[in-house]
């Protein structure tokens, strides 16, 4: 295998990190302290320049919020600095890794996404069912707090397979370690105490790029050891086409272990099963039919919640071309 062979100077270079700036900014000019970090840009970008190739470089803090897209989601902010090199290093990072992934994983990738997910899960369902003629069971199964549960010792060792250079190691090292998952404890005074060495903060680009390097240790699992041959990844939802019901239950299992020895992570219990394509799937936000899908329920409640509150013509196309993906013409119809 060809490891990764862009020298720790390419990633920190003063042109790695203009152009890192550039698409950095779209879409965030008018933030105060974007602007702020503009006016002295220069300064700015050879200050971290410097300081990573002396190696003083120490990312700075996280700025917390909460979002409810469409649960309650702990986001972590970075500064612009630390963004700013973020980008620096998935522009180099991401055109290698890319090509080490399975064709199936549709997260966070170029040229794929979840409408992309869904209509590969609609085609292979219809392989295994031969055009719904026979019975397709799907396993559907999801990980319990994804990015809360990485664990970084087990990510590096996995990055060290791929990436030669020790100081491209350090340089990921020093944003992996820059975040650890906090939990409350059950004391009256809900003291918070910090779980070191695991969780990624969902509010980093080089997260996305992360989460991906470590389920595809997952991914080859599936494809290579199991061999499994209608599989769909996005995040960490997934699903397993057969129509074999009993053999799906038995990959069940291999795949629990692997996940909790190799990754130390585990399922949802309450959101693993095992259910016919005619009795509808839920999954990316629909639930998914032998002929046609529909807008999950809760889906549907937060769309009109949100148009209500967002009058302005680009929600509205938004949704309606949303709906476009799916049976939603009487969504459509009640939208206009």
């Amino acid at each position: 295998m060809k490891k990764f062979d862009n020298k720790y100077n390419d990633i920190i270079s003063v042109d790695n990190l203009l152009l890192a700036w550039q698409e950095f900014l779209k879409g965030k000019k008018k933030k105060e302290d974007v602007v702020l970090f503009q006016s002295k840009l220069m300064d700015n970008i050879f200050d971290l320049h410097n300081d990573l190739k002396n190696k003083t470089y120490k990312h700075g803090e996280y700025k917390a919020f909460k979002i409810n897209d469409p649960k309650p989601r702990d986001i972590h902010k970075a500064n612009v600095r630390d963004r700013l090199l973020h980008h620096a290093i998935y522009r180099m990072l991401y055109p290698y890794f890319d090509k080490k992934f399975i064709y199936d994983s549709y997260s966070c990738r170029n040229e794929k996404g979840t409408h992309k997910a869904i209509n590969r899960f609609r085609y292979f369902c219809r392989i295994v069912s031969k055009n719904n003629t026979k019975t397709c069971f799907v396993l559907k199964c999801d990980i319990r707090k994804f990015f809360a549960n990485i664990d970084h010792e087990i990510l590096k060792s996995i990055l060290s397979k791929y990436i030669e250079g020790k100081d491209v190691l350090w340089l990921l090292s020093q944003i992996i370690d820059s975040f650890n998952t906090t939990s409350a404890t059950n004391s009256a005074m809900a003291e918070f105490v910090a779980s070191k060495g695991r969780g990624l903060p969902l509010g980093n680009l080089t997260s996305q790029l992360l989460v991906n390097i470590y389920m595809n240790e997952f991914d080859q699992f599936a494809k290579h050891d199991l061999k499994v041959k209608h599989y769909v990844r996005y995040a960490d939802d997934f699903v397993v086409m057969s129509e074999d019901k009993v053999y799906l239950e038995k990959i069940l299992e291999q795949m629990k272990e692997f996940l909790e020895n190799n990754l130390k992570l585990q399922m949802y219990p309450n959101k693993v099963f095992i259910k016919t394509i005619s009795s509808g799937v839920d999954f990316l936000g629909w639930v998914n039919f032998s002929n046609h899908r529909v807008l999950r329920t809760s889906t549907k409640r937060r769309m009109f919640k949100n148009i209500k509150k967002n009058t302005k013509k680009e929600t509205t196309k938004s949704y309606l071309g949303m709906l476009s993906h799916g049976n939603g013409y009487k969504l459509q119809k009640r939208i206009l």
